[in-house]
């Protein structure tokens, strides 16, 4: 696909098909060692003007990356916190190597970037992907979690249970047939109502398309969409013992493979509602914060609510 000459009308507005999001603060890069490749990953360090001693983390979804953040950061710094934002690696402007994708190899990842941080203690706020992500860092590190919060997490359910099984060359065939539209039309089912204001997050999230090495970024989307599947943290919630905060978004109805599931099973899936109150009876001593009206991404669709929710728990 040649870059430059697509154009995408989006809003009354011409988006050219090799666009690019600035991301919100400086990206540093942290060099890792990954079965037997040197791996690089990309995160924001941003410190406050008067800190307060604490240090967040933040872990993005699957169709993300630390961009759609940049909001958060900005309130979160404002209160004196210092905010380390990575895209994890197979994401965003991180190295996409082809290794075997588990949420313990991502959690190291993000302990080795804190470590070489001297950051000892952190509060870590995950979202969709991220959720499952803060959830198995929470488990692994339990001394270096503060607080936890889970903003409409994926993982609540066990996919494998009831999504039918995809070959990973399937996953992959899938993968290489993305579009902008076809990523447009997944991100508008997060919201109850698109705006022309989300359209900078799939922005973000078709970079690659334009890249050379798309290929790549197929593959990795390709076994991480294994790793959800294969991996479920939904039989550990009761094992974490951090102060844990859930926002969840009540229009929210987000089933990773939903597409290949019946009318009927769309009834029963993915029913944030009932599952954010399950997981919150699980959790020991865990607040809920349930947002009417909101969908799959509170702090972009509701920020000021989400703001509320989250510093009311901080």
């Amino acid at each position: 696909m040649k870059t430059g000459i697509m154009l995408f009308l989006v809003s009354s507005l011409f988006i050219p098909a090799n666009a690019q999001v600035t991301y919100p603060y400086p990206l540093h890069n942290i060099t890792l060692h990954i079965e037997k490749q040197e791996v690089k990953m990309a995160y924001m360090d941003v410190s406050a003007n008067t800190p307060n001693g604490n240090s967040v983390i933040l872990f993005h979804g699957k169709n993300f990356n630390g961009y759609y953040w940049k909001d958060v950061i900005k309130a979160l710094v404002e209160k004196g916190y210092r905010v380390i934002v990575p895209d994890q690696v197979g994401w965003g402007r991180s190295d996409k190597p082809n290794i075997h994708y588990s949420f313990h190899m991502l959690a190291d990842n993000n302990r080795k970037l804190l470590d070489s941080l001297q950051i000892k203690s952190v509060i870590v706020i995950g979202h969709s992907m991220g959720g499952m992500l803060a959830t198995r860092f929470t488990l692994m590190y339990p001394a270096m979690v503060e607080k936890l919060v889970l903003e409409d997490p994926i993982g609540l359910e066990d996919y494998k249970t009831f999504i039918p099984y995809r070959p990973l060359d399937s996953l992959f065939a899938n993968e290489m047939k993305a579009t902008y539209a076809s990523y447009k039309k997944y991100q508008q089912g997060y919201f109850p109502e698109w705006k022309p204001e989300y359209e900078q997050y799939v922005i973000a999230q078709a970079e690659p398309l334009y890249k050379s090495h798309f290929e790549k970024t197929a593959w990795a989307n390709a076994l991480t969409y294994q790793m959800i599947y294969e991996q479920p943290v939904v039989y550990e919630f009761k094992d974490i013992s951090a102060p844990t905060l859930l926002i969840i978004g009540q229009e929210d109805r987000t089933v990773v493979g939903k597409n290949m599931l019946t009318e009927e099973q769309k009834k029963v899936r993915g029913q944030y509602p009932e599952l954010g109150n399950k997981i919150n009876g699980e959790i020991q001593g865990s607040k809920l914060v349930e947002l009417e009206g909101v969908g799959h991404i509170p702090h972009v669709q509701e920020f000021e609510k989400f703001k509320e929710a989250l510093f009311g728990f901080l």
